[in-house]
């Protein structure tokens, strides 16, 4: 009997050890899915505290080892499901300002995408966390990288399509924007602002800055003069 007569029954019976841990590894990525899918929303209806491990591991089909399996902690879930939320945002923003065709049009559907969401303020109530849990800044560092960097390509290929003129750069642009968003969405909850009211306060900010920035050329982002002007910040 050759090698290969007693090499082809021990694979057939064994299978394939790259092929074993590709589906490992599919396995694992949408059980972490299943579980970040269950726990969003009562994290945002519950809070943190709210939220017991065994109610997620319910919502998902799931063991509740499972969760400290692939996360280790429920912070650290928490952290994860809003940095997650946070990015979704972002791509439905980003989505929703592609049918602007004047930078006025392009801040206005980013700044109404934004204030319709809950995310924002999801996201804030895991920087707080990260105050005290330092082991998972990483993560946010990532995303907020992460938002920064998607933000500033996808402004830049507008401002390439459409040729607007931009007075700043797409990253400066991108990073003033989530600032504001995130500053205002906050005062906002603690306040009971609507998401109109919101969206207002987002776009009066705005367009305050633009006219008060110092620059030789004024920064229009959000300005009742523009019109159908090609300048954006």
């Amino acid at each position: 009997m050759t090698g290969e007569a007693i090499q082809a029954p021990f694979e057939a019976s064994t299978g394939d050890p790259k092929h074993a841990a590709r589906a490992t590894r599919s396995a694992g990525r949408k059980m972490r899915s299943l579980l970040l899918d269950a726990a969003s929303p009562l994290f945002r209806e519950r809070g943190l505290s709210g939220t017991a491990i065994t109610d997620i591991a319910a919502a998902a089909d799931a063991f509740p080892s499972q969760i400290t399996y692939y996360f280790r902690t429920k912070e650290a879930l928490f952290v994860e499901c809003a940095c997650r939320e946070l990015l979704y945002l972002a791509r439905a923003t980003e989505q929703a300002a592609l049918k602007a065709r004047t930078p006025r049009d392009y801040t206005h559907a980013l700044a109404e995408t934004v204030t319709a969401s809950d995310s924002v303020a999801f996201f804030a109530e895991a920087l707080t966390l990260t105050r005290r849990r330092q082991d998972l800044a990483p993560l946010v560092e990532r995303t907020i990288e992460r938002l920064h960097g998607e933000g500033a390509r996808a402004y830049a290929s507008q401002v390439a399509r459409h040729g607007w003129r931009s007075l700043r750069a797409p990253d400066e642009s991108s990073r003033r924007f989530w600032a504001v968003a995130i500053g205002i969405i906050l005062e906002g909850y603690a306040m009971g602002r609507s998401p109109e009211a919101l969206c207002a306060e987002m776009l009066r900010v705005l367009g305050e800055q633009a006219k008060t920035t110092g620059d030789a050329t004024p920064l229009r982002l959000v300005d009742d003069d523009a019109g159908n002007s090609n300048e954006e910040g």
